[in-house]
């Protein structure tokens, strides 16, 4: 690669490096939770005494629908893709992921899809029909004016680009695996990645499905939730939840892969009952499917259905329950090394626990139907999604920051931002449970006095600026590690798997050589067979053999393209024409068809690529 290619803004904006790609993903998922950790915090201050004015009810509603959609979709959602990228190319020994080109086209959409969304700030049109936006109340009768179609739109742009991942990192998994690297060698953040690739195949077309029907019934007058006219508005709620549950596991089986390389590493043993974990993870994801209704318990659908759903939202406490005895059992004797990773590591233990078991509550429908839309319901999805799904990100950020920028953290700052962390946590979201017990309805911008509810709200305000609180060292750490960071070297943590064997930061082709493997773990066993000793391998191979710097024959690699941009912007220009500009929406179907042909006919390597 040029210097010309590899350095400043163009490099970055026709990369098709999954490393590069990884960073990007990232950056703009951090952002995203930074702006929807805003947003919460907004809410926090309007609930944090009876009957305040700080926000009115109809920019409540507006808040509470962009906290949860840019939470769940741009900020949960990249921020696991972003470790999809960088770590499992270097996992099973690749290069880079099955379609390059196509990863940067991902990403694109997904950008594009949070920007259009969040045009509606300036235009004070913000979607306010919450992150569920069930029908008939976002129906043009009852939300008029843009600001739905803006959720919509900008979903089902950001939705292309997570389906053509998902594709992409399915077909990476399967098919470009280093050479005796079967199955069961996988390590466990690559099967969850696997896992959920699966998911977001199956899940996100009946929601794209349900999101058309929906701009159909707005903009053209379709009646496909229409109840007057012989329709179903309960069709829209079946189809969100078909994907929506999916979704909480696309969210959080990542997280679970993590840990689950993270614990055996500061445990230095083996991951107990690797192939119980990793059939637990294929169960939650089939189980997954199959217990939609559970969010539909009060709609009314029977008894026999609300029976046969409960029961089978119990048995994923089966599986849950045995991934974290696993890691349980793994730390159990281990030489433990609480490092910042395993301390996010345990604190996913700890509190995903607590919010797994509200969930077991959840999944009876009596039970259900007296928590049904109070705080209780609250509190169980951010115990879940908080201490599951971010403590789970933060766990692989410190685990895998040194790979990806050659530089070690500091281990203090990382501390504290832990257990500020932590602490939030709890203060913010176990007091829910209280309040939600004593009926205070969710998604109300205000509560009257004398309803007991008073010292819960303001507990756990204090609690959501705790969690700003948290955020002080972890930019301080960044910001210090950037200036002076110790050098991270080859394997900081003596892990185990492939993607410690190359320098940090690995070079864009990964591995010089294209490693071969004949065990899981193949780190951790650093005997070598004598007949595979080569010059400079200590007697009796004691140090595992690491890559060369450099390739002993030239690499191969794809070469940068702006096409895939070109191709996403084309779609963001029809995005921004379905808000009612037929013209717009023909000019970016030109660029659309412009991109793509002009892609199709690209030679990816060599010359003529761009």
């Amino acid at each position: 690669m040029t210097d010309a290619l590899s350095t400043g803004i163009w490099s970055w904006l026709t990369t098709v490096d999954h490393k590069r790609i990884a960073i990007m993903y990232f950056v703009v998922g951090f952002v995203f939770l930074l702006i929807a950790g805003v947003e919460g915090q907004l809410i926090r201050l309007q609930l944090a005494a009876p009957e305040r004015s700080f926000l009115d009810p109809d920019l409540y509603n507006q808040l509470f629908t962009m906290h949860g959609t840019t939470m769940v979709f741009f900020a949960g959602m990249p921020l696991v893709v972003a470790f999809f990228n960088f770590v499992v190319p270097l996992q099973i020994g690749a290069r880079d992921v099955a379609f390059p080109r196509l990863n940067a086209f991902s990403f694109w959409v997904f950008l594009f899809g949070g920007l259009f969304l969040y045009a509606s700030v300036p235009l004070r049109v913000m979607p306010d029909g919450g992150w569920f936006a069930y029908m008939p109340l976002t129906n043009p009768e009852y939300s008029p004016g843009p600001g739905i179609d803006f959720y919509v739109l900008a979903l089902l742009i950001s939705g292309v680009g997570s389906i053509a991942g998902g594709l992409n990192f399915l077909v990476t998994i399967l098919n470009m695996r280093a050479p005796g690297m079967t199955f069961m060698r996988m390590p466990l953040f690559t099967w969850m990645a696997l896992i959920v690739s699966a998911l977001i195949l199956l899940a996100f077309p009946p929601f794209t499905v349900g999101l058309i029907f929906m701009l159909f019934d707005r903009r053209f007058g379709t009646h496909f939730f229409d109840a007057a006219a012989g329709a179903d508005p309960v069709l829209w709620q079946h189809l969100f939840w078909v994907f929506g549950h999916p979704e909480v596991y696309i969210l959080i089986l990542p997280a679970f892969g993590i840990v689950s390389d993270v614990i055996p590493t500061f445990s230095r043993k083996i991951l107990f009952g690797y192939p119980v974990v990793v059939f637990s993870g294929v169960l939650i994801a089939f189980l997954g499917f199959g217990v939609w209704v559970h969010h539909m318990f009060s709609v009314g659908l029977g008894p026999v259905v609300n029976a046969v759903f409960g029961g089978a939202t119990m048995l994923i406490a089966i599986p849950t329950g045995i991934k974290i005895f696993n890691w349980i059992a793994t730390m159990w004797g281990g030489r433990l090394r609480f490092r910042t990773a395993m301390l996010f590591a345990a604190g996913l233990v700890a509190t995903f626990t607590i919010g797994g078991l509200s969930g077991v509550m959840h999944s009876s429908p009596p039970a259900d139907l007296q928590q049904t839309d109070t705080y209780f319901v609250v509190a169980h999805f951010h115990y879940v999604l908080i201490g599951g799904t971010v403590f789970g990100l933060f766990c692989g950020f410190y685990y895998w920051f040194p790979k990806a920028t050659g530089r070690l953290l500091h281990e203090g700052l990382g501390q504290a931002h832990f257990w500020l962390s932590f602490l939030a946590l709890n203060v913010t979201f176990f007091p829910m449970h209280f309040s939600g017990l004593l009926g205070m309805p969710r998604r109300t911008y205000t509560y009257a006095e004398g309803l007991g509810l008073d010292v819960f709200n303001l507990i756990s305000t204090i609690g959501a600026f705790i969690f700003t609180l948290s955020f002080v060292p972890l930019v301080w750490n960044l910001w210090r590690t950037w200036r002076r960071g110790e050098a991270a070297g080859h394997n900081p943590w003596d892990a185990s798997t492939l993607e410690w064997t190359m320098v940090s930061p690995p070079p864009h082709y990964n591995f010089a050589e294209i490693p071969a493997v004949d065990r899981r773990d193949p780190l951790w066993h650093p005997y070598i067979e004598p007949e595979s000793r080569r010059e400079g391998d200590e007697p009796g191979g004691a140090v595992p053999r690491r890559q060369p710097d450099e390739p002993p024959a030239p690499v191969v690699m794809p070469n940068p393209s702006y096409w895939p941009l070109v191709l996403a912007v084309g779609m963001l220009l029809m995005t921004i024409g379905g808000l009612g500009s037929l013209g717009l929406t023909l000019f970016g179907l030109l660029v659309t068809a412009v991109g793509l042909f002009a892609w199709a006919f690209e030679p990816p390597f060599g010359e003529g690529a761009h």
